[in-house]
């Protein structure tokens, strides 16, 4: 497999280019106003549609669809449907715009904006398998303060919360509570699926299940969620918050590995890389509180590669002295700097929604805005260390782009085996993610031309070592790296794609197929 990076000039050129079929604007509009909606299909102000949070590439529409029903979806899709493959029109979800290769556009088509869908008011169930039955525009914030109302919530997250059910759903949705409960695509129950011919699909394990497993993980290739139930577990009210440095990468990931194998351990287990960073321990303050102050102080981070393990245990008010004793009693089974360790304790909510604080900042300081080429990579356990010491001993010099994350899940929770998610075949993965922001115009480190080529040499050393990783939410430029990345599973999935959006109008923005073009 080759892969192939392009430069920022081309990745604008090709926004008008080859990646997506042509239309005429004018005929586009005759065909779409006919149509009757609960809700409304604008053809003004579609220039946010050609946005997202990567901010890389932008793909102008031809509309935007606010769906008031889920039958407005249907209709819009059905209609296009049978305007056949002549027209060029194609389809596109889009959430909270939090896509980062452009993945929720779709050029001179509709962009449907899932965030005005009004489905019935979320329906909770309260016995013994409790759930949630919630939009597929929703917000998982949203679900988790109306779920803690019930003394309830969702089992499985993503770091950011502020993110819609469908779109995570679509690509499996992964935290650091994947080790005990898998992604969240392993803890639906059943979905309302809009197909792309238009029909409304109620699907689970025991109806439809082919669309079912199909759509979990499937990149929004066979149908819209539009609804989802959600499983459901007690809620706990506090959080033990902690986290420890490593020198050394084998102690640091021997650590990892034996928490997520442990029946009793923490709830929530993640890490991430420190290079070079001047005065890491002091920056924690703000949140947590060190174990021992005065080793703490003395601790230098300047010109070292640091790993953090970061832990969380739940807890009520009422078990805190039995939570302190289980966690002092899991600490002294790692082997961490001990003057590193710091803990704070923070409500539930608090801790969920960590991610929301940071990222308001930036959009207070307007850095939120900036291009996002992030990459996100799954590796199996046996390569994790020839992938540490190329990549965090040779192609990274620094951190200061943005969080490097990295963490251990155990593959038996995620049951990929029928779903359309993507991994290694091992028993235990690692998630690790390069999450930089690029600054516009810049020609050094920090420009978005050499965190593109950084992320191409890290792709590269990857397949040429042979170390079986796929990406998560993937992103690829041609159709033989799709047919890779999918390996056996591709003649399934293209299989799934001639059944349930045969024309291929639906999120044109993966580049796996295109409108009008053969199945292969």
């Amino acid at each position: 497999m080759i892969l192939i990076f392009l430069t920022v000039s081309l990745l604008f050129t090709c926004s008008t280019s080859t990646h997506q079929p042509l239309a005429t604007p004018t005929n586009i509009q005759s065909s779409l106003k006919p149509l009757t909606f609960d809700g409304n299909l604008s053809f003004e102000n579609i220039h946010q549609a050609a946005n997202d949070f990567g901010n890389i590439y932008h793909f102008l529409p031809s509309a935007i669809l606010y769906p008031e029903t889920v039958s407005d979806i249907s209709i819009a899709i059905k209609h296009i449907y049978e305007m056949g493959t002549t027209s060029g029109l194609t389809v596109a979800a889009r959430g909270n715009g939090h896509s980062h290769h452009g993945q929720a556009q779709a050029y001179q088509g509709i962009v449907i904006n899932m965030k005005s869908l009004r489905g019935p008011e979320m329906q909770f169930y309260t016995g013994e398998l409790p759930y949630v039955d919630v939009s597929g525009g929703e917000l998982w914030i949203n679900i988790l303060l109306e779920s803690l109302k019930h003394g309830l919530s969702p089992k499985s997250w993503t770091d950011y919360l502020h993110l819609t059910v469908g779109g995570t759903l679509s690509n499996a949705g992964v935290s650091g509570q994947a080790f005990r409960h898998g992604p969240q695509i392993h803890n639906v129950y059943q979905l309302e699926v809009v197909t792309g011919t238009g029909e409304v699909v109620t699907c689970s394990e025991k109806q439809n299940a082919d669309l079912f497993y199909g759509v979990l993980g499937g990149l929004g290739q066979f149908g819209i969620i539009t609804r989802a139930r959600i499983s459901l577990e007690p809620a706990p009210m506090m959080v033990k918050w902690i986290r420890v440095l490593y020198s050394d990468f084998s102690i640091f990931t021997k650590d990892q590995e034996h928490l997520i194998s442990s029946q009793n351990a923490f709830d929530y287990i993640e890490g991430f890389v420190i290079i070079n960073r001047t005065s890491l321990v002091n920056s924690w303050r703000s949140t947590f509180n060190p174990k021992d102050p005065v080793q703490a102080s003395q601790f230098i981070s300047d010109g070292k590669t640091l790993f953090c393990l970061e832990m969380a245990k739940y807890f009520n008010p009422q078990e805190i002295d039995f939570m302190n004793q289980k966690v002092d009693s899991l600490l002294s089974e790692l082997s961490y700097i001990e003057s590193t360790l710091f803990l704070s304790e923070v409500s539930y909510v608090e801790f969920l929604d960590r991610v929301h604080v940071s990222m308001s900042k930036l959009q207070e300081k307007g850095l939120w805005d900036l291009p996002h080429p992030w990459l996100n990579l799954i590796i199996p356990r046996s390569r994790i260390p020839e992938f540490a010491r190329e990549v965090f001993g040779n192609i990274l010099t620094d951190t200061s782009n943005g969080p490097i994350l990295i963490y251990p899940v155990n593959k038996s929770k995620w049951n990929n085996i029928r779903t359309s998610m993507i991994t290694p075949d091992e028993d235990v993965l690692y998630l690790v993610a390069f999450l930089p922001s690029a600054m516009p115009g810049s020609t050094g480190t920090n420009g978005l031309e050499h965190i593109l080529n950084q992320n191409k040499r890290i792709l590269c050393f990857c397949e040429s070592a042979h170390l079986g990783v796929k990406q998560y939410l993937p992103h690829y430029q041609t159709h033989e790296e799709w047919k890779a990345h999918f390996g056996s599973k591709w003649g399934a999935f293209v299989r799934m794609k001639s059944t349930y959006d045969p024309l291929a109008i639906l999120t044109p923005g993966h580049r796996i197929f295109q409108k009008g073009r053969v199945f292969q």
